[in-house]
């Protein structure tokens, strides 16, 4: 009984503490900002997509704004939407200034909203781009497209490269013309954490996910390399990075960009970038993203009218 008691007593406590500190994210806007009007103000309201849970996002990315808001003399607000598509959403009904855009976010937001990109990270190897890859369970007997029939498949969400758009290729190069009908079920994990834990814990029986999560993932759970083979990989993009607005004031921007790609070598700098997981930051370019936009044109997708809800 009193077994009982305390457990519980811990799960109100704990309860408690997720709520007070949910509160303090402001994770996605209830009422629209100021729009797509050109704020000169004092802060800077930048978005960010739920690829981790959001306790390990603003621990990652809650110094980098710091940072920012130090050299630009803006205060970086984060604020953390629900999925990956409300980023698109809500940049302009949120009035977002910028965002950190996985690529294919990226491509559907500069389709409808003509946003630039700025700047993105470089992975203290060297490497500023990501893969998305396809994984089984090492004893589920899948090795082929055909022993795939009538099983589940966990993606992330419409709107991922890694997570919805790599399985799409790959589904049409092998002549899967209805995923829908292939598969027994599937479904949207919504991060790609989950979906790789969601394989790995036996829910579904594939999944689709970004290497760079599925890396730092098996880094610390050796079962990932003892329990999961990957199938598939695909062609690299560009790393997560920072675009604004078309609007944002040509030198708030040249701020941000000055601040991004100066930070490795500054003291300071570097020390927000070794928490963050990055090298250094390099400019980006909308040509970029041409691997993304060559996926897109694989399957046929229009990005400016594509509806990237989840079904």
């Amino acid at each position: 009984m009193q077994h009982s008691y305390a457990l519980m007593k811990r799960i109100l406590i704990l309860t408690c503490l997720s709520i007070a500190v949910l509160s303090c994210l402001d994770l996605s806007a209830t009422a629209p900002a100021e729009g797509n009007k050109d704020r000169t103000g004092d802060t800077l309201l930048i978005g960010l997509i739920p690829e981790r849970n959001i306790f390990e996002q603003m621990e990652r990315y809650e110094p980098l704004a710091a940072y920012l808001s130090e050299k630009t003399g803006k205060k970086i607000k984060l604020k953390i939407l629900t999925r990956y598509g409300n980023i698109i959403d809500n940049f302009v009904s949120l009035g977002l200034d910028g965002a950190f855009f996985g690529s294919f976010t990226y491509a559907l937001a500069h389709a409808r909203t003509g946003i630039e990109p700025v700047a993105r990270p470089e992975d203290p190897d060297g490497v500023s781009t990501y893969h998305g890859l396809i994984f089984v369970r090492k004893d589920s007997g899948i090795k082929t497209v055909k022993d795939m029939k009538g099983k589940v498949f966990a993606f992330v969400d419409k709107a991922t490269t890694a997570g919805y758009l790599l399985p799409l290729v790959f589904f049409r190069e092998n002549g899967m013309q209805d995923y829908r009908t292939f598969f027994r079920e599937t479904y949207f994990a919504g991060t790609h954490e989950d979906t790789i834990y969601d394989v790995l814990n036996k829910k579904a029986d594939m999944g689709a996910a970004k290497n760079t999560i599925f890396r730092n993932l098996a880094d610390t759970d050796k079962r990932l390399g003892e329990e999961l083979i990957i199938i598939k990989r695909s062609p690299d993009v560009p790393q997560n990075g920072l675009a604004v607005r078309k609007s944002l004031d040509s030198r708030i921007r040249a701020r941000l960009k000055e601040a991004l790609l100066d930070m490795h070598n500054d003291v300071q700098g570097r020390s927000v970038l070794k928490k963050f997981g990055a090298k250094r930051f390099i400019e980006t370019k909308d040509r970029d993203y041409d691997s993304v936009y060559e996926y897109i044109r694989k399957i046929d997708l229009d990005p400016a009218t594509y509806d990237y809800m989840n079904d």
